[in-house]
């Protein structure tokens, strides 16, 4: 008995994550290989930068054992909020920005936090299943250095629409640790968003002449060697550490620096490349939604199914307008999403897909639902388009 009262629980809490992940249109998880690179400083005003732009944005601060947001936006005496149900309320920075760090949960700034792995698996799950963010452009979430225990859960467990912000310094020191993060995306199958190279030479308050005290371009060739977007340098400027000790938001106060105005020119770039492709994917009047079946129901694994019942359905009116059942072709990696794109799907409904199969039917502007309850192919297909589809856990365990 208490085993099915488990599997109930778990099931229901894979739903409240999953509910609070759709609920964002695009995440960044900001990632860097080591310490000491300003990891935080750049997750802090990517965050309030999107906010100055009018998106409405969450920053999570995963740091656990170094949360430093608090301190960088002078909210480190503020404190966030649990219900009895236990939803957590994220702190309100500013009209379009939202907080929530273990920072904002000690009792106190000054107290170490001791936890092991599987209990900080737990908290990382805990904020992102139970913080109310509500709906949002963008969740920017601060990762500590390297690629251990907090990383991983992070990467596992934010799902669709996701993507890495990769941050390094000008030193082959840095790069070279840089190297290993974006391996560990490669592994994870995270798309990354780009490199920032961050302290890329001082910039003088008095001249505004550069000098390049650490070198500069290491990450710019670390980008073309790895085939993935440079985003942009941020130069060193005296008024970050000011700021950040003072608990000033560096890009609001000093907007009018050079590291300011990169940070502005970078984040231009991160919301450019994310309403491309929400251009690309958005539901139009007529969409065609994929259904892997087997004996015309639905079939727990795509990747398994023995036909796929491709619907054209009118959005607007909600209903279907025709119904085809076609043979895919011998499974292969990755030849399923760009089959899919070629017949005209706009979304897929499954029960069941693996995270690289769900990248790669992003990078195919095709919309992913997993978890799907059902059998009925086009009763699944107007439940999705009335916003009534029942779902349930990922069936997939690749």
């Amino acid at each position: 008995m208490h085993g099915k009262e488990n599997d109930a629980d778990s099931e229901m809490e894979e739903l409240q994550l999953q509910g609070r992940m759709r609920s964002i249109k695009q995440k960044f998880i900001v990632l860097s290989g080591k310490g000491g690179v300003g990891k935080s400083t750049v997750a802090a005003n990517l965050a309030v930068s999107l906010a100055l732009k009018g998106k409405k944005t969450g920053l999570l601060d995963v740091d656990l054992h170094g949360p430093s947001i608090p301190g960088l936006l002078g909210i480190k005496d503020k404190r966030i909020l649990t219900d009895a149900n236990g939803n957590i309320t994220p702190l309100d920075v500013s009209e379009n920005l939202k907080v929530v760090s273990v920072g904002l949960l000690l009792d106190s700034h000054k107290d170490a936090v001791i936890w092991r792995g599987p209990m900080k698996y737990g908290v990382i799950r805990q904020f992102l299943k139970d913080v109310e963010w509500g709906d949002l452009d963008y969740l920017v979430i601060d990762s500590p250095p390297g690629t251990g225990d907090e990383p991983l859960s992070v990467a596992q467990l934010v799902g669709f629409n996701s993507a890495a912000v990769i941050v390094t310094t000008p030193q082959m020191i840095a790069i070279d640790d840089v190297r290993r993060g974006i391996s560990f995306c490669e592994k994870l199958d995270i798309p990354v968003a780009g490199i920032i190279e961050n302290m890329s030479g001082f910039s003088c308050p008095h001249c505004n002449e550069l000098s390049n005290l650490f070198g500069s371009g290491g990450g710019e060739k670390l980008a073309e060697e790895c085939k993935v977007p440079f985003l942009g340098k941020i130069p060193i400027t005296p008024e970050i550490a000011s700021g950040g000790d003072k608990g000033q938001t560096f890009v609001k106060e000093y907007s009018q620096t050079a590291a300011a105005k990169a940070f502005d020119k970078i984040v231009d770039s991160l919301i450019s490349k994310t309403e491309k492709n929400d251009n690309q994917i958005k539901e139009t009047k007529q969409m065609k939604i994929a259904i892997p079946t087997a004996a015309k129901k639905l079939c727990m694994h795509f990747g398994h199914c023995e036909e796929f019942a491709l619907i054209d359905v009118d959005s607007t009116a909600k209903k279907i307008l025709k119904t085809e059942y076609v043979v895919p072709p011998p499974h292969e990696p990755g030849l399923l999403p760009k089959w899919l794109h070629e017949k005209g799907a706009n979304v897929i409904v499954a029960g069941g897909m693996g995270q690289r199969a769900q990248n790669l039917f992003a990078e195919n502007n095709i919309i992913v639902v997993t978890g799907a309850i059902g059998e009925a192919p086009e009763d699944i297909a107007l439940a999705y388009l009335n916003k009534t589809l029942q779902t349930g856990s990922n069936t997939c365990d690749h």
